[in-house]
């Protein structure tokens, strides 16, 4: 009978990069936000978790559109743009300008993409460590 090696996977938490430009929860202050505060922060995030705002927000990465150019830019269709970029700019995510006859929409605060390549950075840090537990999991399973 084959021994089975003493190996185990790591866990995703123990080789997680300590990165710099990362602060932690009592660095950032959100420890001592209030209930309300903390609501606030929630329903930002909210807005941002749906595909099609994201794909609208990196849209007007490269500068303010009117509608139309969000469209061809997006292929999403014209309801769906319209009802999204409302959303977007209630909660202030979007700034609306009116030029002539047309509105363009542009980022509020361009700190949304630093956010967004912060969460990028996160995910890529995911995707290579399960990638390296799947390749250890198959090393296990090989040298059964």
């Amino acid at each position: 009978m084959p021994t089975k090696s003493a190996k185990k996977p790591v866990a995703v938490q123990e080789s997680v990069p300590k990165q710099a430009n990362v602060k932690s929860v009592e660095e950032c202050g959100i420890s001592k936000l209030t209930p309300e505060a903390l609501s606030l922060m929630a329903d930002f995030f909210k807005v941002l978790s749906e595909v099609s705002r994201l794909q609208i927000v990196c849209s007007l990465k490269t500068g303010a559109k009117n509608v139309t150019e969000i469209i061809e830019e997006t292929g999403l269709g014209q309801a769906n743009v319209s009802k999204h970029l409302k959303m977007l700019t209630q909660a202030g995510v979007v700034a609306r300008e009116q030029r002539g006859v047309c509105v363009y929409y542009r980022i509020a605060n361009p700190f949304l993409f630093e956010l967004c390549d912060l969460v990028c950075d996160v995910l890529t840090i995911q995707v290579e460590q399960h990638s390296q537990q799947l390749q250890q999991l198959s090393q296990l399973r090989q040298s059964r």
